[in-house]
């Protein structure tokens, strides 16, 4: 059984990440409510957040899911896999994905979906249930990953930048400036074509985790998953 939802706000998060549905929509009430009222995050932040919300709530679905396949499905520089950016293609990814598989399991987590446990709202939806401290330093570790991903989705103008930099906030972490600038200095030489895209994603294919008939990863039910607020673990 998936622990309870300690942390609401991370579960929302990994919900705002999520490839979007009319369920999604019909929840965003609820979800930008809650974060509108994250003390955690700067009122800057929270500020910053409402764009999104306010395109999720409102914006044409089929128009709000082809803008997300072109920004996290069509651009590896922009990948949710976060281990993409750190290991690419080499063999050190799938003994960190082995890694990262057990860090779950013994959290008392096991992954519903067909994405890779390095995606980020599975990784997300797995924080939500531990205890902060834990939450923040898994968060923490990947700052660096994140504040890419902000800069490169700010380039493009997108809404979503800001879900990234309210990540880092939550981590309570700067990021490593260092590690931030040698990402950024990867060129972003993304495919222009689908067929490109195809050939790539084929070549980098990698089938790990539960049943691929599972479904869509993104109407696993996380809506419904929605617990009643819970009180924070003692740290």
């Amino acid at each position: 059984m998936t622990p309870r939802i300690q942390d609401r706000t991370l579960k929302a998060i990994s919900l705002l990440l999520g490839y979007p549905t009319t369920e999604l929509q019909q929840a965003m009430p609820q979800i930008g409510g809650l974060l509108a009222s994250e003390t955690r995050l700067t009122g800057a932040q929270r500020r910053a957040l409402r764009p999104l919300v306010e395109q999720l709530t409102s914006g044409d679905i089929y128009d709000l899911q082809e803008q997300y396949v072109a920004l996290f499905d069509r651009s590896r520089s922009l990948s949710l896999d976060l281990f993409e950016h750190v290991h690419g293609e080499s063999r050190d990814r799938g003994g960190a994905m082995v890694d990262l598989l057990e860090t779950y399991r013994a959290g008392g987590f096991e992954p519903v979906t067909t994405e890779l446990p390095d995606h980020l709202p599975v990784l997300l939806e797995f924080l939500a249930t531990q205890p902060p401290r834990t939450a923040r330093d898994i968060l923490a570790d990947a700052a660096h990953i994140l504040q890419a991903l902000a800069e490169r989705l700010e380039r493009r103008e997108s809404p979503y930048a800001a879900v990234f930099v309210a990540l880092i906030q939550l981590a309570s972490v700067k990021p490593d400036a260092g590690a931030v600038a040698e990402l950024l200095a990867e060129p972003e030489t993304d495919p222009d074509d689908l067929e490109a895209l195809d050939a790539v994603w084929e070549e980098a294919e990698v089938h790990f985790g539960p049943d691929p008939n599972a479904g869509c990863p993104i109407s696993r039910d996380l809506l419904a998953r929605m617990d009643p607020p819970a009180p924070h673990a003692a740290e």
